[in-house]
Protein backbone atom coordinates (compact mmCIF):
# COMPACT_ATOMS: atom_id res chain seq x y z
CA UNK A 1 0.00 0.00 0.00
CA UNK A 2 1.49 3.56 -1.05
CA UNK A 3 0.31 5.54 2.09
CA UNK A 4 -0.74 9.19 1.65
CA UNK A 5 1.72 11.71 3.14
CA UNK A 6 -1.29 12.93 5.40
CA UNK A 7 -1.63 9.91 7.01
CA UNK A 8 1.29 9.73 9.44
CA UNK A 9 1.02 13.38 9.56
CA UNK A 10 -2.68 13.12 10.67
CA UNK A 11 -1.28 10.62 13.41
CA UNK A 12 1.04 13.02 14.71
CA UNK A 13 -1.84 15.92 14.79
CA UNK A 14 -3.96 13.68 17.03
CA UNK A 15 -0.98 12.51 19.30
CA UNK A 16 -0.64 16.60 19.69
CA UNK A 17 -4.21 17.35 19.96
CA UNK A 18 -4.53 14.74 23.28
CA UNK A 19 -1.18 14.48 24.25
CA UNK A 20 -1.08 11.26 24.36
CA UNK A 21 1.15 8.27 22.94
CA UNK A 22 -1.55 5.54 24.22
CA UNK A 23 -4.46 4.47 22.39
CA UNK A 24 -6.58 7.31 21.51
CA UNK A 25 -10.60 6.82 21.56
CA UNK A 26 -12.99 7.79 18.79
CA UNK A 27 -15.10 9.32 21.76
CA UNK A 28 -14.70 8.56 25.41
CA UNK A 29 -16.73 10.41 28.05
CA UNK A 30 -15.45 12.58 30.53
CA UNK A 31 -16.47 12.97 34.14
CA UNK A 32 -14.50 16.20 35.82
CA UNK A 33 -17.63 17.68 37.40
CA UNK A 34 -20.16 16.49 40.34
CA UNK A 35 -20.63 12.63 38.59
CA UNK A 36 -19.23 11.06 42.05
CA UNK A 37 -21.02 13.35 44.37
CA UNK A 38 -24.08 12.92 42.48
CA UNK A 39 -24.39 9.15 42.18
CA UNK A 40 -23.15 8.82 45.56
CA UNK A 41 -25.89 10.72 46.85
CA UNK A 42 -28.16 8.57 44.84
CA UNK A 43 -26.55 5.33 46.95
CA UNK A 44 -27.02 6.58 49.65
CA UNK A 45 -30.97 7.71 49.16
CA UNK A 46 -31.59 3.89 48.23
CA UNK A 47 -33.61 5.42 45.48
CA UNK A 48 -32.06 3.32 42.24
CA UNK A 49 -34.38 3.16 40.35
CA UNK A 50 -36.60 5.10 37.94
CA UNK A 51 -38.01 6.64 41.19
CA UNK A 52 -36.25 9.90 42.65
CA UNK A 53 -35.48 13.29 42.54
CA UNK A 54 -32.33 13.18 40.08
CA UNK A 55 -35.21 11.74 37.48
CA UNK A 56 -37.03 14.74 37.68
CA UNK A 57 -33.84 17.48 37.79
CA UNK A 58 -32.57 15.77 34.55
CA UNK A 59 -35.78 16.02 32.70
CA UNK A 60 -36.21 20.13 33.39
CA UNK A 61 -32.68 20.21 32.70
CA UNK A 62 -33.20 18.81 29.27
CA UNK A 63 -35.87 21.33 28.88
CA UNK A 64 -34.71 24.10 29.59
CA UNK A 65 -31.35 23.79 27.54
CA UNK A 66 -33.66 22.08 24.26
CA UNK A 67 -36.33 24.95 24.69
CA UNK A 68 -38.81 21.76 25.00
CA UNK A 69 -42.11 21.78 27.47
CA UNK A 70 -41.96 18.11 28.02
CA UNK A 71 -39.07 15.66 28.61
CA UNK A 72 -39.65 11.90 29.37
CA UNK A 73 -36.47 10.47 30.19
CA UNK A 74 -36.15 7.23 28.85
CA UNK A 75 -33.49 4.24 30.05
CA UNK A 76 -31.78 4.47 26.06
CA UNK A 77 -32.32 6.27 22.70
CA UNK A 78 -34.23 3.46 21.01
CA UNK A 79 -36.61 3.01 23.41
CA UNK A 80 -36.88 6.77 23.48
CA UNK A 81 -37.54 6.64 19.38
CA UNK A 82 -39.87 3.11 19.91
CA UNK A 83 -42.15 4.89 22.32
CA UNK A 84 -42.22 8.49 20.27
CA UNK A 85 -43.13 6.45 16.81
CA UNK A 86 -46.43 4.75 19.06
CA UNK A 87 -47.18 8.28 20.83
CA UNK A 88 -47.99 9.77 17.41
CA UNK A 89 -49.88 6.83 16.49
CA UNK A 90 -47.96 4.52 14.23
CA UNK A 91 -48.96 0.89 14.30
CA UNK A 92 -48.39 -2.47 13.12
CA UNK A 93 -48.74 -2.29 8.80
CA UNK A 94 -47.21 1.04 8.57
CA UNK A 95 -44.34 2.36 6.83
CA UNK A 96 -42.39 5.43 7.94
CA UNK A 97 -39.92 7.40 6.32
CA UNK A 98 -35.94 7.48 7.28
CA UNK A 99 -32.98 7.88 5.46
CA UNK A 100 -30.63 4.84 4.99
CA UNK A 101 -27.77 6.24 6.27
CA UNK A 102 -27.88 6.16 10.08
CA UNK A 103 -27.64 4.00 12.90
CA UNK A 104 -29.85 0.91 12.77
CA UNK A 105 -31.40 1.37 16.03
CA UNK A 106 -34.15 4.12 13.77
CA UNK A 107 -35.05 1.25 11.46
CA UNK A 108 -35.03 -1.13 14.49
CA UNK A 109 -37.43 0.72 16.75
CA UNK A 110 -39.82 1.80 13.61
CA UNK A 111 -40.03 -2.75 13.40
CA UNK A 112 -40.27 -2.44 17.21
CA UNK A 113 -44.19 -1.04 15.97
CA UNK A 114 -45.10 -3.52 13.30
CA UNK A 115 -44.53 -1.00 10.97
CA UNK A 116 -41.41 -0.85 7.83
CA UNK A 117 -38.92 1.80 6.90
CA UNK A 118 -39.32 3.80 3.63
CA UNK A 119 -35.97 4.79 2.75
CA UNK A 120 -35.26 8.56 0.86
CA UNK A 121 -31.72 9.64 0.46
CA UNK A 122 -29.45 12.16 2.34
CA UNK A 123 -28.23 15.44 1.06
CA UNK A 124 -24.34 15.50 1.36
CA UNK A 125 -24.34 19.45 2.88
CA UNK A 126 -26.25 17.87 5.70
CA UNK A 127 -25.78 14.31 5.90
CA UNK A 128 -29.65 14.35 6.91
CA UNK A 129 -32.64 13.56 4.59
CA UNK A 130 -32.81 15.58 1.44
CA UNK A 131 -36.49 17.43 1.46
CA UNK A 132 -36.05 17.60 -2.19
CA UNK A 133 -35.74 13.61 -2.06
CA UNK A 134 -38.69 13.48 -0.12
CA UNK A 135 -41.31 15.83 -1.85
CA UNK A 136 -40.02 13.78 -4.95
CA UNK A 137 -40.69 10.57 -3.26
CA UNK A 138 -43.99 11.63 -1.72
CA UNK A 139 -45.14 12.92 -5.16
CA UNK A 140 -44.24 9.77 -7.14
CA UNK A 141 -45.77 7.34 -4.77
CA UNK A 142 -48.26 9.02 -2.30
CA UNK A 143 -52.07 10.72 -2.30
CA UNK A 144 -53.53 11.86 1.00
CA UNK A 145 -57.26 10.11 0.84
CA UNK A 146 -60.79 11.48 2.18
CA UNK A 147 -59.55 9.52 5.40
CA UNK A 148 -57.03 12.30 5.85
CA UNK A 149 -54.44 9.83 6.04
CA UNK A 150 -50.70 10.09 3.77
CA UNK A 151 -51.17 6.09 2.10
CA UNK A 152 -48.37 4.46 -0.80
CA UNK A 153 -50.54 4.05 -3.81
CA UNK A 154 -48.21 1.26 -4.18
CA UNK A 155 -48.63 -1.11 -1.39
CA UNK A 156 -51.50 0.45 0.04
CA UNK A 157 -50.34 1.26 3.14
CA UNK A 158 -50.10 4.36 5.60
CA UNK A 159 -47.40 6.53 5.97
CA UNK A 160 -47.60 8.07 9.05
CA UNK A 161 -44.75 9.28 10.12
CA UNK A 162 -41.03 10.81 8.71
CA UNK A 163 -37.86 9.84 10.92
CA UNK A 164 -35.15 12.65 9.69
CA UNK A 165 -31.69 11.95 11.65
CA UNK A 166 -29.00 14.64 12.75
CA UNK A 167 -26.46 12.74 11.33
CA UNK A 168 -23.11 13.13 13.75
CA UNK A 169 -24.56 15.97 15.30
CA UNK A 170 -24.98 17.84 11.99
CA UNK A 171 -29.07 19.38 12.08
CA UNK A 172 -31.37 18.52 9.21
CA UNK A 173 -32.85 20.44 7.69
CA UNK A 174 -36.13 20.46 8.98
CA UNK A 175 -38.14 23.05 8.58
CA UNK A 176 -38.20 22.23 4.97
CA UNK A 177 -38.81 18.42 5.72
CA UNK A 178 -41.55 19.54 8.49
CA UNK A 179 -43.30 21.74 5.37
CA UNK A 180 -43.51 18.62 3.60
CA UNK A 181 -44.21 16.57 6.37
CA UNK A 182 -47.74 19.13 7.03
CA UNK A 183 -48.45 18.87 3.07
CA UNK A 184 -48.97 15.14 3.32
CA UNK A 185 -50.20 14.61 6.63
CA UNK A 186 -47.63 13.11 7.96
CA UNK A 187 -45.93 13.12 11.79
CA UNK A 188 -42.11 14.38 11.84
CA UNK A 189 -40.12 12.49 14.34
CA UNK A 190 -36.80 13.85 14.75
CA UNK A 191 -34.03 10.78 15.79
CA UNK A 192 -31.45 13.67 17.59
CA UNK A 193 -29.91 10.84 19.15
CA UNK A 194 -26.15 12.38 18.33
CA UNK A 195 -27.14 16.11 17.78
CA UNK A 196 -27.80 17.33 21.78
CA UNK A 197 -26.29 21.10 21.85
CA UNK A 198 -26.83 21.11 18.31
CA UNK A 199 -28.92 24.41 16.76
CA UNK A 200 -30.41 25.03 13.30
CA UNK A 201 -31.54 28.81 13.12
CA UNK A 202 -31.74 28.76 16.84
CA UNK A 203 -33.67 26.18 17.29
CA UNK A 204 -32.47 22.95 19.17
CA UNK A 205 -32.56 19.84 16.99
CA UNK A 206 -35.34 17.41 17.98
CA UNK A 207 -37.74 20.88 18.71
CA UNK A 208 -39.39 21.29 15.63
CA UNK A 209 -41.38 18.47 14.91
CA UNK A 210 -44.21 16.78 16.62
CA UNK A 211 -41.92 14.98 18.57
CA UNK A 212 -37.92 14.66 19.15
CA UNK A 213 -35.64 11.86 20.55
CA UNK A 214 -31.63 12.64 22.33
CA UNK A 215 -29.43 9.51 23.51
CA UNK A 216 -27.03 10.01 26.38
CA UNK A 217 -25.26 6.23 25.66
CA UNK A 218 -21.52 6.43 26.56
CA UNK A 219 -20.59 7.58 23.60
CA UNK A 220 -22.39 10.67 23.36
CA UNK A 221 -21.55 14.53 23.95
CA UNK A 222 -22.96 13.90 27.87
CA UNK A 223 -23.74 10.49 28.86
CA UNK A 224 -26.04 8.65 31.42
CA UNK A 225 -24.26 5.65 31.01
CA UNK A 226 -26.81 4.81 29.16
CA UNK A 227 -30.24 6.63 28.21
CA UNK A 228 -32.35 8.65 26.38
CA UNK A 229 -35.23 11.16 26.03
CA UNK A 230 -38.43 11.68 24.25
CA UNK A 231 -38.83 15.51 23.78
CA UNK A 232 -42.16 17.66 23.05
CA UNK A 233 -44.50 20.82 23.15
CA UNK A 234 -47.48 18.57 22.94
CA UNK A 235 -48.95 17.46 26.41
CA UNK A 236 -51.40 15.50 25.25
CA UNK A 237 -48.21 13.26 23.79
CA UNK A 238 -46.10 14.00 26.14
CA UNK A 239 -48.47 12.54 28.93
CA UNK A 240 -49.03 9.69 27.00
CA UNK A 241 -45.52 8.44 26.23
CA UNK A 242 -45.04 8.94 30.38
CA UNK A 243 -47.65 6.32 31.27
CA UNK A 244 -46.39 4.12 28.47
CA UNK A 245 -42.67 3.88 29.61
CA UNK A 246 -44.26 3.45 33.10
CA UNK A 247 -45.46 0.17 32.32
CA UNK A 248 -49.12 1.96 31.65
CA UNK A 249 -49.29 1.73 35.72
CA UNK A 250 -52.40 3.86 36.92
CA UNK A 251 -51.26 6.37 40.08
CA UNK A 252 -52.38 4.96 43.19
CA UNK A 253 -51.37 4.13 46.37
CA UNK A 254 -50.54 0.48 46.69
CA UNK A 255 -52.71 -1.02 43.98
CA UNK A 256 -51.01 -2.16 40.58
CA UNK A 257 -53.55 -1.41 37.68
CA UNK A 258 -52.23 -1.28 34.50
CA UNK A 259 -54.72 -0.12 31.83
CA UNK A 260 -52.76 -1.82 28.48
CA UNK A 261 -50.21 -3.16 27.39
CA UNK A 262 -46.71 -0.61 28.64
CA UNK A 263 -43.16 -0.64 29.02
CA UNK A 264 -40.30 -0.75 31.47
CA UNK A 265 -38.86 2.34 29.52
CA UNK A 266 -38.17 5.24 32.22
CA UNK A 267 -34.58 6.30 33.02
CA UNK A 268 -32.97 4.73 36.94
CA UNK A 269 -32.50 7.16 39.27
CA UNK A 270 -28.78 6.56 39.63
CA UNK A 271 -28.41 7.42 35.53
CA UNK A 272 -29.74 10.25 36.31
CA UNK A 273 -27.71 11.70 39.21
CA UNK A 274 -24.98 10.98 36.40
CA UNK A 275 -26.80 13.26 33.86
CA UNK A 276 -27.25 15.78 35.68
CA UNK A 277 -23.30 16.61 36.28
CA UNK A 278 -23.24 15.83 32.65
CA UNK A 279 -25.47 18.51 31.72
CA UNK A 280 -24.10 21.40 33.87
CA UNK A 281 -20.85 20.78 32.38
CA UNK A 282 -22.58 20.63 28.79
CA UNK A 283 -21.40 24.09 27.43
CA UNK A 284 -17.98 23.37 28.14
CA UNK A 285 -18.05 20.08 26.01
CA UNK A 286 -19.77 22.34 23.41
CA UNK A 287 -16.72 24.88 23.55
CA UNK A 288 -14.41 22.53 23.38
CA UNK A 289 -15.79 20.44 20.61
CA UNK A 290 -16.27 23.24 18.26
CA UNK A 291 -12.79 24.56 19.18
CA UNK A 292 -11.20 21.00 17.86
CA UNK A 293 -13.57 20.94 14.96
CA UNK A 294 -11.99 24.13 14.20
CA UNK A 295 -8.38 22.83 14.47
CA UNK A 296 -9.34 19.71 12.60
CA UNK A 297 -11.03 22.00 9.68
CA UNK A 298 -7.64 24.33 9.52
CA UNK A 299 -5.63 21.67 9.15
CA UNK A 300 -7.53 19.54 5.84
CA UNK A 301 -7.41 22.85 3.90
CA UNK A 302 -4.20 22.11 3.47
CA UNK A 303 -4.70 18.16 2.75
CA UNK A 304 -6.73 16.40 0.48
CA UNK A 305 -9.93 15.06 2.38
CA UNK A 306 -12.55 17.46 2.74
CA UNK A 307 -13.37 17.92 6.37
CA UNK A 308 -17.26 17.78 7.48
CA UNK A 309 -18.78 21.38 8.55
CA UNK A 310 -21.45 22.01 10.33
CA UNK A 311 -24.21 23.03 7.38
CA UNK A 312 -25.63 26.64 6.25
CA UNK A 313 -27.16 28.35 9.45
CA UNK A 314 -26.76 25.61 12.00
CA UNK A 315 -24.64 25.53 14.83
CA UNK A 316 -23.13 22.08 15.26
CA UNK A 317 -22.10 20.05 18.48
CA UNK A 318 -19.41 18.60 16.12
CA UNK A 319 -20.42 15.05 18.44
CA UNK A 320 -18.15 12.77 16.11
CA UNK A 321 -15.84 14.91 13.13
CA UNK A 322 -15.23 13.30 10.10
CA UNK A 323 -13.53 13.53 7.05
CA UNK A 324 -14.04 12.82 3.22
CA UNK A 325 -11.63 10.34 1.39
CA UNK A 326 -11.44 10.14 -2.17
CA UNK A 327 -12.96 6.84 -2.57
CA UNK A 328 -14.00 3.38 -0.66
CA UNK A 329 -10.27 2.55 -1.14
CA UNK A 330 -8.59 4.89 0.19
CA UNK A 331 -10.93 4.84 3.14
CA UNK A 332 -10.49 1.61 3.79
CA UNK A 333 -6.48 1.96 3.83
CA UNK A 334 -6.81 5.31 5.83
CA UNK A 335 -8.74 3.32 8.59
CA UNK A 336 -6.65 0.45 8.26
CA UNK A 337 -3.53 2.32 8.85
CA UNK A 338 -4.83 4.73 12.19
CA UNK A 339 -6.72 1.96 13.59
CA UNK A 340 -2.95 -0.20 13.51
CA UNK A 341 -1.47 2.69 15.14
CA UNK A 342 -3.37 3.44 17.99
CA UNK A 343 -5.86 6.46 16.51
CA UNK A 344 -9.39 5.08 16.43
CA UNK A 345 -11.21 5.85 13.26
CA UNK A 346 -14.71 4.29 12.43
CA UNK A 347 -16.34 3.83 8.75
CA UNK A 348 -20.22 5.61 8.59
CA UNK A 349 -22.77 3.55 9.23
CA UNK A 350 -23.68 0.41 7.20
CA UNK A 351 -26.22 1.58 5.10
CA UNK A 352 -30.00 0.16 6.11
CA UNK A 353 -30.61 -0.64 2.68
CA UNK A 354 -28.56 -3.10 2.28
CA UNK A 355 -28.67 -4.91 5.80
CA UNK A 356 -30.55 -8.23 5.32
CA UNK A 357 -33.68 -6.92 7.60
CA UNK A 358 -34.20 -4.15 5.55
CA UNK A 359 -33.05 -5.23 1.84
CA UNK A 360 -36.80 -5.66 0.62
CA UNK A 361 -38.05 -1.94 2.07
CA UNK A 362 -39.14 0.81 -0.65
CA UNK A 363 -37.04 2.75 -1.32
CA UNK A 364 -35.87 5.94 -3.67
CA UNK A 365 -32.58 6.06 -5.63
CA UNK A 366 -29.51 6.48 -2.89
CA UNK A 367 -27.08 7.35 -4.85
CA UNK A 368 -26.25 10.40 -2.17
CA UNK A 369 -25.99 8.24 0.64
CA UNK A 370 -24.41 5.13 -1.14
CA UNK A 371 -21.39 8.12 -2.17
CA UNK A 372 -20.70 9.48 1.40
CA UNK A 373 -20.71 5.72 2.84
CA UNK A 374 -17.87 4.75 0.46
CA UNK A 375 -15.82 7.64 1.52
CA UNK A 376 -16.72 9.14 5.12
CA UNK A 377 -14.23 8.03 7.86
CA UNK A 378 -15.20 9.75 12.15
CA UNK A 379 -12.31 10.84 14.07
CA UNK A 380 -11.21 10.99 17.13
CA UNK A 381 -13.23 13.42 18.92
CA UNK A 382 -13.47 13.42 22.76
CA UNK A 383 -13.65 16.53 24.94
CA UNK A 384 -10.02 17.50 24.97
Amino acid sequence: MIVPTFFPDFVDLVRQIFSTQDSIPLHAPSFRGNERRYVFNTLESTYVSSVGEYVKEFETKISEFTGAQFVIATNNGTSALHIALLSCGVQNGDEVITQPLTFVATCNAIRYCGADPVFVDIERSTLGMSPDRLITFLEEHAEVRDDGYCWNRASNRIIRACVPVHNLGHPARVTDIQKVCTRYNIALVEDAAESLGSFSYGVHTGHTGCLGILSFNGNKIITTGGGGAVITDDERIAQRAKHSTTTSKQSHPWLFLHDEVGYNYRLPNLNAALGCAQMEQLPRFIESKRKLAGLYQQWFKQQEPEFVSEPLGAISNYWLNSILLHDREERDSFLQYMNDRGVMTRPMWTPMHTLPMYQSCLRGDLTTAEKIEDRLVNIPSSVV
